[in-house]
């Protein structure tokens, strides 16, 4: 048997390449970069705290020691290690336990639904039902996504995603997470975090942290030229107030595991990064889970241990290698003391109470699906092409899942434009025209790209890993079809963009246009039309604008329905006044063409709000990605220098016009605010979290002679599938590595499991429990003003006052459902959390002396009604 070394000597973490980063940029001795750096630094933070089965963990823990106590070191290895790309059926597995008959946990993309499967759903993306501002249409839809994928054997679904938080609005991957704002990030990701849980599937919020693009988010050789991954750089007031604040809030609603991401953060790769592991994530947040690496994201076998990953996924150095960081390199890091013992009991007991914190000892079902092919019988370990038998049982797992995505997409359906009460539409009109490519179903089939990687017909979500298979997909131009027919009216189609004599033809005879338009993006390893996952631009795509260009010269009456992953460039058309109607649908999922017909037709009125800003121009966003190299033949530098200024706090602060700003969305009604009420609630004051932690917890004892760990001889091995076994009683021979023992060197602190400090900000999941106390309880009157009930959005911002602070940020919302006529009160609480400052000096949270204000209203920009923060 070969041994899984990787990468020069990294197995054992006695090269100077340890921390593949953190040795070039950290000194072991103290957090001082070395004299010779001038780029952004991660400070070194060990040792990784190990749990302690706090906020609400305890049962889970207690159960996972238990479990762990049994266990030997190379089923604790095995616990912790993936077993390769396409080694067994989910798209990542690690090893089983056979003698405790523990099956091997099985993780699956993605986070819309299960990824290579069928018989399953395809929900509407994050970046979609964000716009229905909804806590029960995130809980519900998470909820339905963690029974399909228990349904199927899953045991860990590979989301929701807050990383991108959508810093640039070309990111590529933004759509899979939820908002650029990181309180409509931060609420919808609890909502779905434990949506999931309580269908007893452990879910996985990914990806940490500030992985803004897809362009470099990986080594990669580009123009002859061997690149380091991408390095986000931020500095430390900007990391907490904004892409940290998601991630705390997935930690407090408790989810069971953390995908760290591809990038490097301040030039330290994030799954190896001890500052943002150790010290943030497990110290600061409490998280008592276990962080996964993407996918090849880990790129050293003990600095990343140390560093606090807990599992490798999926498993090997590159795919299908055969080799591993970790694997026979761990249980060899074990045996020659740079992996303590504690450490790995530590990642076994993370991955095991995560297990029982959600009940998958209860309602786990063996693995039905094969995520490598869809027949009935093959292999079962595809790349092998070994074990040939039954490997799909073709479960239909999507129970009456369809009704939920049918509302939750109209629900997220924003109306941007609507003149003269053009919508809702009646049905009686007497010629409807439906033109785009958009309305139609692609060529290839619902599925007939793979990972959906094209923009052929209607765009229902975007491409990658973050997709899932569709049942089927309604097209906009079948459910107008099936809504007009049975009235018996007229309605035909062109759906060629660049049919310009048609489409003009057409257009002239209509009462009601109907234009179905849209702009993709998704993930680096897939190329559409020269986007490679992250968009060059944000104008529409398949010749959009000229599409309604040619309609909006024919027809007085034209309505345009945009599908994008976000911001689309509308300056050219959207004030034309041929342009009677504008939605925004975002990528509804399965259910497309019935959710607008809904709104189109008015069964639901509209009560969703843009979740981003769309501006006149790119430039008004201010952020943009980094397309080339910028940094020479070194790791290409993204400094994030507008600090927490992104979507509609730059728009504010520059006081840029938006043409539909933040949190924005019109109804078939309208609404009065009137009313607001503030009442002081105390709650004490704020007290950091102090005190040592106890010692870290060795589980059971093993024998240190490496006779009892060789590969067995009776064993039939898999080609490249990942053991923990040795082939050698010399640990240096079995390391295969030539540098093994030379140049040691292990961070100071990492190996020490006594007793440690307790960080200050800290004390229990998400953070210090203080940080939830009420201050403040806002009441406003709401009042449906119509004939026609509806919902409201009702959002409530935050003037903290300081100079270098946005004009407002959004704390709280409530989407309000109102009878015409009638009147609703709003109210919301503000926290300690919502008021407060990250200070770096103290490390802490503060409220500054600057006086704070209030503010109720339909938008970010629509602040109807205003108090101030009487402390």
């Amino acid at each position: 048997m070969k041994s899984q070394t990787g990468l020069l000597g990294f197995v054992v973490g006695l090269f100077p390449f340890l921390d593949y980063s953190n040795v070039a940029r950290q000194s072991p001795n103290n957090s001082t970069p070395p004299p010779d750096s001038n780029q952004a630094f991660s400070p070194p933070k060990y040792p990784s705290p190990w749990m302690d089965g706090s906020g609400g963990w305890e049962a889970a823990y207690a159960k996972a020691q238990a479990f762990v106590k049994q266990l030997t070191l190379l089923e604790k290895v095995n616990l912790t290690t993936g077993v390769g790309w396409e080694g067994e059926a989910c798209v990542g597995n690690v090893g089983a336990i056979p003698r405790l008959g523990f099956p091997a946990l099985c993780m699956q993309d993605s986070p819309l639904g299960v990824r290579f499967a069928d018989f399953v759903s395809a929900f509407p993306a994050g970046g979609t039902v964000a716009a229905s501002w909804d806590r029960g249409v995130w809980y519900e839809r998470g909820y339905q996504m963690g029974m399909e994928h228990r349904g199927k054997g899953v045991d860990v679904q590979l989301g929701p995603v807050v990383g991108p938080l959508g810093r640039s609005p070309e990111g590529g991957r933004n759509w899979e997470g939820f908002s650029p704002d990181p309180v409509l990030s931060g609420i919808a990701v609890a909502e779905t975090v434990r949506g999931i849980q309580d269908a007893g599937v452990i879910a996985c919020t990914k990806h940490y942290i500030l992985n803004e693009q897809e362009h470099f988010r990986q080594p990669a050789t580009v123009n002859g030229t061997f690149l380091e991954a991408i390095s986000s750089n931020v500095d430390d007031k900007t990391l907490h107030e904004l892409y940290l604040w998601p991630f705390a809030d997935a930690v407090r609603a408790g989810t069971g595991s953390i995908m760290c991401s591809y990038n490097q953060v301040n030039n330290s790769y994030a799954c190896q990064n001890s500052y943002l592991m150790n010290y943030i994530l497990k110290g600061e947040l409490g998280f008592q889970g276990f962080v996964m690496s993407d996918w090849s994201a880990q790129h050293a076998g003990v600095s990343s241990a140390l560093a606090g990953l807990d599992m490798t996924m999926p498993g090997d150095t590159a795919f299908d290698t055969g080799l591993s960081f970790w694997g026979t390199n761990l249980t060899i890091s074990v045996l020659n003391g740079t992996v303590p013992e504690w450490r790995l009991d530590d990642m076994a007991t993370r991955i095991m109470a995560a297990y029982y914190l959600v009940g998958r000892d209860t309602a786990s079902v063996p693995v039905n699906f094969n995520s490598w092919s869809l027949d009935t019988f093959g292999y079962e370990h595809a790349y092998a092409l070994s074990s040939y038998g039954l490997i799909n049982q073709h479960i239909d797992v999507r129970a009456e899942h369809a009704l939920a995505i049918r509302s939750a997409a109209a629900r997220s359906t924003v109306l941007l434009k609507n003149t003269a009460g053009t919508l809702p539409l009646k049905g009686t009109e007497k010629f409807t025209a439906v033109f785009g490519e958009d309305a139609a179903d692609n060529a290839y089939g619902p599925n007939g790209c793979p990972d959906h990687g094209c923009d052929n017909g209607t765009l229902a979500q975007g491409w990658g890993s973050g997709t899932a298979s569709f049942p089927y997909l309604v097209s906009p131009l079948t459910a107008i079809q099936n809504e007009l027919l049975q009235n018996g009216k007229v309605v035909q189609s062109v759906t060629d963009n660049w049919a310009y004599t048609q489409v003009q033809t057409l257009a002239r005879q209509a009462s009601v246009s109907i234009v179905f338009v849209n702009a993709d993006s998704g993930e680096q390893y897939i190329v559409v039309d020269g986007n490679e996952g992250d968009r060059n631009n944000l104008t529409l795509w398949k010749d959009g604008d000229t599409l309604i260009k040619n309609v909006t010269a024919n027809c007085n009456n034209t309505i345009v329905v945009i599908h994008s992953v976000g911001p689309v460039l509308v300056d050219a058309w959207y004030d034309n006044p041929n342009v009677t109607a504008i939605l925004w649908a975002g990528l509804p999922g399965e259910q497309s063409g019935n959710s607008i017909v809904d709104v189109l037709y008015g069964r639901v009125n509209p009560g969703g709000k843009l979740p981003f800003t769309m501006g006149a121009t790119r430039k008004d966003f201010g952020t943009d990605l980094i397309y080339t190299p910028n940094n020479g033949d070194n790791a290409p530098q993204d400094n994030f220098v507008e600090g927490v200024f992104i979507d509609y706090r730059h728009f504010d602060k520059y006081n840029i016009a938006p043409i539909y700003e933040f949190g924005y969305g019109l109804s078939y009604t309208t609404f009065k605010y009137s009313s607001i009420s503030v009442s002081k609630v105390y709650s004490g004051p704020y007290t950091p979290n102090e005190g040592t932690t106890a010692a870290a917890p060795t589980l059971g004892n093993f024998s240190t002679d490496p006779a009892d760990y060789q590969s067995p001889s009776n064993w039939t091995f898999v080609p490249a599938y990942l053991y923990p076994w040795l082939n050698s009683t010399d640990l240096e021979k079995a390391s295969q590595e030539p540098d093994y023992g030379q140049d040691g060197w292990i961070p100071d602190g990492a190996l020490d499991g006594s007793p440690q400090p307790r960080i200050a900000a800290g004390g229990g999941p998400g953070g210090n429990p203080q940080l939830w106390d009420t201050l403040f309880t806002v009441t406003a009157t709401i009042t449906n003003n119509g004939t026609i009930a509806g919902e409201e959005v009702v959002q409530l911002y935050v003037s903290l006052g300081a100079p270098d602070d946005p004009k407002v940020v959004l704390r709280n919302f409530e989407r309000l459902s109102i009878q015409p006529g009638q009147s609703a009160t709003f109210t919301a609480d503000i926290t300690r959390r919502d008021v407060s400052n990250w200070d770096t000096d103290s490390q802490n949270w503060v409220i500054s002396k600057y006086p704070k204000k209030v503010y109720v209203g339909s938008s970010s920009r629509k602040l109807l009604l205003s108090s101030d923060l009487s402390f």
